[in-house]
């Protein structure tokens, strides 16, 4: 049974890992990333103050809160990517972005997030195109789903998941995700 909000919850679908990756996806996927923080960037300075405050659905984040979650998230997947590069298979932390998405610094101007987002993208996306392609098959372990999850994947699931939350900032600001 299909919920019949989905196409605002997942304006882009639902991510789907490959069982693996080829050197094109992979060059993709960084393209995806490289490029969110100017999209996002460019919606954000589009919007109103109120269009700002505004759920992309009912019961869903405003759109500064999804703006300062798109930030939060790529924080711990950056951290992710470098604890599998500098430790064997480590058992990654979680975090509750439920929880995170109501801290107070949630309700600033989303602009910080963008600039956090442009910075770090710039940093990840160097790390990926500098280390030997083999270390993308290096994993980490989630705690919650006790899998392991290789960079490839990992960095698939970021490209997605940037998207994904463009998608629902293009919700709020009138735009076909």
């Amino acid at each position: 049974m299909t919920n019949n909000d989905d196409h605002l919850r997942y304006p882009i679908g639902k991510f789907t890992p490959q069982e693996s990756y080829t050197t094109h996806d992979m060059l993709a996927n960084l393209a995806q990333i490289e490029k969110l923080p100017a999209e996002v960037e460019k919606i954000v300075n589009s919007l109103t103050a109120d269009q700002l405050d505004m759920p992309y659905r009912e019961g869903g984040w405003t759109a500064r809160q999804v703006v300062h979650h798109i930030a939060d998230s790529h924080m711990n997947a950056y951290i992710r990517f470098k604890w599998t590069l500098t430790e064997e298979t480590p058992l990654i932390k979680a975090y509750e972005e439920k929880q995170w998405a109501l801290t107070p610094e949630t309700t600033l101007d989303p602009v910080i997030s963008v600039v956090l987002l442009k910075a770090l993208h710039t940093k990840w996306t160097a790390l990926i195109r500098l280390i030997p392609v083999t270390d993308l098959k290096r994993s980490f372990i989630h705690p919650d789903t006790k899998k392991n999850v290789p960079l490839d994947r990992l960095t698939a699931l970021y490209a997605w998941h940037g998207n994904h939350h463009l998608g629902h900032l293009k919700i709020v600001a009138g735009l076909r995700p």
